[in-house]
């Protein structure tokens, strides 16, 4: 395999303007292209992409640029005389003072690439102090192989969680000035302080600024209108190195005000920016659909108020699309709601149809012909996609907390990481967010909520859908321009007849997808009708009965062997328990609890003999069909086979919230030594089968300081921690 070329993030290649959101969607009117925003909003009108208003009908998305400054903004017109400005004196102050603090200023492109498409811009009085504190390997690997980070990692220093004081693994700068330069240039854009547009003299046919997108959605089940990007915005698309016809979205979230920032700043906080940079890095190692991580800068001098003053922080994040099911809401949703800073346009069908086009051709890539109807189909991959992905969450005990329908990606990714968390000690009506006081999104109402979702996805496309039914084709441009309220109405009936058939089709999938997940962590490989009542739930109601710990349970069945309980020759159906099982239900399972003088031992091991004989039972029948199932013929090598395949699916290591909030902490108290335990962390969730903390070893074996901080991680923390709920204050 040739090696891939690096290049610094203001060198990487743009894709074809067929292939950028900005070409085939309709901007904000007061942002029509980017030359246009780039010559006359940033300089003359900059307020208008810090006010928070409502865009246009037609409109998809509006350009802004990140602008990480504090809010409310501290503008005060000055006044010679003492006397009261004018109100009109006062709006051409505001505007002059966002403008001199625009990225308006250009910067050549670096020496060693003169001919970059994108150049970077910079504002006057952005003085803020930039720290890199995270860069994610795997990210970076997986969506951006091309960009050059230069001595990035060096400065970061060597991750440790028991040595980050140590002056050996401490952040050092490189001596090779390209080095240097390629990582100034990453630390500049992901800041938010310096930002790639093109040159003002470029066609605006192939111009490139940044934006954010406009969408709506239902907040814990009520409508919210018109939401958007409060505090995101994309920055870059760049082709992907092995298909040009695929390209990743690079993301700022935390980066200042936008058209849809309401009534908020549009910043975040460390403490949540590290909650989402390493959770989504967790999730993909788990093989859960997530966007991803690739850098966080934190900016210690600007303070954010949230439930306390914290400092801010910019988490850069990527995806193929960050576009929701809200954003088809934006489109044909409720209407009649208009607040200070919000409500929600009338529908725009064509704008949905603009849309769900480009959903279909380029984020889904659907294989439709030309001119043929595709509103079902997109429903119906939506509900798979995200179907697929709950139930990930599901099996692996992931809480996502606020699974509102603008937080629900079209491509079924997870999204907008808030109060999530891991389940400890098994509850499946765990709430992770002390804000849902209903409990709406506890665990087991998860796959519910994506149902919800999916309904709402539906409901907008209601319309298109049934008018393609009545055509036989793709609807097409202006379709509901000389329609009357009644059509509409006849067509939205007619599309509705589908949600029996969404339901079932993300029904079916999460339980399929459920199921061989769950399987793939018992180390199963034949799909039974009969796994969900007589291994999973079985399973899951003695972890809920006796208060263990859903992971390190799955981890310690790993060590569980089939011949422990053999088939009685006296008694047929009966297992007789052996010695060795005992021993592992009370020495081994039973210590998965924060509580042990609480377990009923006697009852406790009545309910794992049965279960554990269920598994041996179903053990050995695999492996009279081991060659068809792709086993070992030689049981003991089957066993060995299964402990390998069964450590590989149940992390060792895994994100809870004390280790989340230990982590801030650190970080927060000392970023210099906290970043090399963040880069720790993160390499742990990026690797969490390992067995870390020397894991094999038996508790009271020596150990050095670094595999004590391991195992220490790797445990179930302080007994308050267990269940911690956060909030959505970000």
């Amino acid at each position: 395999m040739s090696k891939v070329a690096k290049l610094p993030i203001s060198a990487l290649p743009l894709p074809s303007p067929s292939r950028l959101l900005i070409h085939n969607l309709t901007p904000d009117t007061w942002t029509p292209n980017p030359k246009t925003f780039r010559t006359n909003v940033l300089t003359t009108n900059p307020s208008i992409q810090r006010r928070a208003r409502l865009l246009s009908p037609p409109c998809h998305f509006s350009h802004v640029t990140p602008f990480p400054t504090p809010f409310p903004y501290d503008i005060e017109p000055p006044s010679p005389t003492g006397d009261k400005v004018k109100d009109a004196d006062k709006g051409a102050y505001v505007e002059k003072w966002l403008a001199e603090r625009e990225a308006v200023n250009p910067r050549p492109p670096l020496s060693r690439f003169p001919n970059s498409q994108l150049h970077k811009y910079f504002g006057e009085h952005r003085d803020q102090p930039t720290e890199l504190i995270g860069l994610s390997e795997t990210g970076l690997r997986d969506c951006v192989p091309k960009l050059d980070v230069g001595d990035s990692f060096a400065i970061i220093g060597a991750p440790s969680l028991s040595d980050s004081l140590g002056d050996d693994g401490g952040g050092q700068p490189s001596v090779v000035q390209e080095a240097v330069e390629a990582r100034e240039d990453l630390i500049g854009v992901l800041s938010g302080n310096g930002v790639l547009m093109s040159l003002p003299e470029t066609e605006p046919k192939d111009a490139f600024a940044p934006w954010s997108l406009r969408y709506s959605g239902h907040q814990f089940g009520s409508w919210a209108g018109q939401l958007g990007d409060g505090r995101a915005i994309s920055i870059l698309v760049t082709p992907r190195h092995d298909n040009p016809d695929e390209t990743m979205e690079l993301q700022l979230k935390g980066s200042g005000r936008t058209p849809f920032s309401r009534s908020a700043d549009g910043l975040a906080v460390l403490r949540s920016s590290i909650r989402e940079y390493l959770c989504s890095e967790a999730m993909q190692a788990l093989g859960i659909p997530t966007t991803r991580s690739l850098a966080l800068i934190h900016l210690p001098n600007l303070q954010v108020a949230r439930e306390r003053l914290e400092s801010a922080s910019i988490l850069t994040r990527m995806a193929p699309s960050f576009i929701r099911i809200g954003n088809f809401e934006a489109f044909n949703g409720p209407t009649n709601m208009f607040f200070f800073g919000g409500g929600q346009q009338d529908p725009d069908y064509e704008g949905l149809r603009i849309l769900g086009e480009w959903v279909v051709r380029h984020v889904l890539k659907l294989p439709v012909e030309e001119g043929k109807p595709w509103g079902e189909q997109l429903v119906y991959d939506v509900a798979r996609r995200n179907a697929e992905m709950v139930a990930g969450w599901q099996a692996y005990g992931f809480m996502h907390g606020v699974i509102n329908t603008d937080n629900i990606s079209i491509l079924g990714l997870t999204i907008d990481y808030g109060p999530y968390a891991f389940m400890d000690v098994f509850d499946p009506n765990h709430i992770c967010n002390h804000t849902d006081e209903s409990g709406r999104y506890s665990y087991k109402y998860q796959p519910n909520m994506i149902i919800y979702a999916l309904r709402a996805l539906l409901n907008a496309l209601v319309p298109l859908i049934g008018a393609e039914k009545e055509f036989g084709s793709a609807i097409e441009q202006g379709w509901t321009s000389e329609v009357s309220k009644e059509k509409i109405a006849e067509w939205t009936k007619s599309g509705l007849e589908l949600k029996d058939e969404v339901e079932r089709i993300a029904q079916q999938t999460a339980a399929d997808e459920y199921g061989r997940i769950m399987r793939k962590r018992l180390g199963l490989h034949r799909a039974d009708t009969t796994d969900e009542s007589t291994m999973f739930r079985p399973l899951l109601n003695i972890m809920e009965d006796h208060a263990l710990d859903f992971h390190s349970t799955f981890r310690t069945l790993s060590s569980f062997r089939g011949q422990w309980l053999s088939p009685s020759t006296t008694a047929p159906g009966v297992y007789p328990c052996h010695e060795s099982v005992d021993k592992f239900v009370t020495e081994r399972l039973l210590t998965a609890t924060p509580d042990p003088s609480k377990t009923n031992i006697d009852q406790a091991k009545g309910d794992w003999r049965n279960w554990l004989a269920a598994y041996a039972k179903r053990i050995q029948s695999e492996h009279a069909d081991a060659e068809s199932l792709g086993w070992d013929s030689d049981f003991q090598k089957m066993e060995d086979q299964r402990e390998k395949e069964m450590r590989a699916s149940n992390p060792r290591f895994v994100l809870r919230q004390w280790v989340l909030e230990d982590v801030i902490k650190k970080v927060e108290r000392d970023s210099d030594s906290g970043k090399r335990v963040l880069a720790k962390v993160m390499h742990m969730a990026c690797n969490p089968f390992e067995p870390w903390g020397a894991e094999d070893e038996p508790a009271d074996s020596p150990l050095d300081e670094e595999e004590k901080a391991e195992r220490e991680y790797c445990g179930l923390g302080e007994k308050k921690m267990l269940g911690f709920q956060c909030s959505c204050s970000s």
